[in-house]
């Protein structure tokens, strides 16, 4: 194959693909999971993905159930979650789907239900349904459902969901939480994503309040915080497509290694520092905050999407 550029060509463009693999992985999480440990932890095991219809949802889902878990899929679009699980199994593995809005406290009382009748208590459940949304303030003042959207589903859904699940766990003695969260519950909340980052830490906070009373139960909760990843819920906003982030199938292999080790968290490196450095920095922190919003958002238009 010729190049246009000769070996200087090959050897600049293997530096620039070397240095964004490196940027990559110091602004996300440890990734790297071993495939013969993770079959040996998920064979045989029933696990819960929802959001499982696009993105992080489906890249796990696939990964979890090709290391011989049972895989039960949850979302909102009963067809995407039916090709899905149709591609599983002819692919040789096992997957159900299971349409349901999270934002519909009774769908998802149904949904619990069903689910320990079909299945038995459940060995995980990865919570990563997730809405993203992005507006300024002065757009939000005749859009309180914007607020209501987000809680139901970052944060009201999902307890929802554990409140139904937990009980059969807890009973059983085992079993393991892993929630798809964000870095920005960690650091210096963004402009215009109050809504959305809101939502999620409430939920992580309610998460690890809980996680004591449920390790003394035998089941362990783990935190995923991610920077950036690759789906389309970064469209709206072209910015973050040229900052540093994760495939959605590498995404799911920090997942597959939380599965494996059961940390309590797996966060960049960088997110220890940065909670730090915004509680003893918090007047430069702003101040870097509104730069940031002048810079890049103040003239740009809200957007919303789903993980």
């Amino acid at each position: 194959m010729a190049y246009p550029f000769g070996d200087c060509g090959v050897r600049v463009n293997l530096i620039a693909l070397a240095l964004k693999t490196a940027t990559d992985r110091l602004a996300n999480p440890a990734r790297a999971s071993d495939p013969d440990k993770l079959r040996c932890v998920v064979s045989g095991k029933t696990v819960l993905v929802t959001g499982a219809s696009y993105g992080i949802g489906e890249a796990t889902a696939r990964r979890l159930a090709a290391a011989g878990a049972t895989v039960l899929l949850v979302a909102r679009s009963a067809e995407r979650l039916d090709d899905l699980a149709a591609s599983i199994n002819a692919g040789g593995g096992q997957a159900f789907a299971y349409p349901t809005d999270l934002a519909d406290e009774d769908a998802v009382h149904v949904l619990t239900k069903q689910i320990t009748e079909n299945h038995g208590p459940l060995d995980i459940v990865v919570s990563n349904a997730g809405k993203s949304l992005r507006r300024s303030l002065h757009q939000q003042y005749d859009r309180p459902h914007d607020f209501q959207r987000t809680i139901d589903i970052n944060y009201l859904g999902p307890i929802w969901l554990l409140l139904g699940l937990l009980p059969a766990m807890r009973e059983n003695g085992g079993g393991h939480v892993v929630n798809v969260s964000s870095v920005g519950v960690r650091v210096v909340p963004g402009p215009q994503w109050g809504a959305y980052q809101a939502s999620k830490g409430a939920f992580d906070r309610w998460l690890r309040s809980v996680a004591p009373e449920l390790h003394a139960d035998g089941l362990d909760v783990t935190s995923v915080y991610f920077g950036l990843v690759r789906t389309r819920m970064i469209e709206p906003t072209p910015l973050l497509g040229r900052l540093p982030g994760l495939s959605a199938d590498e995404a799911a292999e920090a997942i597959a290694k939380a599965v494996i080790e059961r940390p309590r968290t797996i966060e960049p490196r960088w997110v220890f520092p940065a909670e730090i450095a915004s509680v003893l920095l918090a007047g430069p922190a702003d101040r870097a905050a509104r730069l940031w919003h002048r810079r890049f958002f103040a003239d740009s238009t809200g957007r919303e999407d789903l993980r």
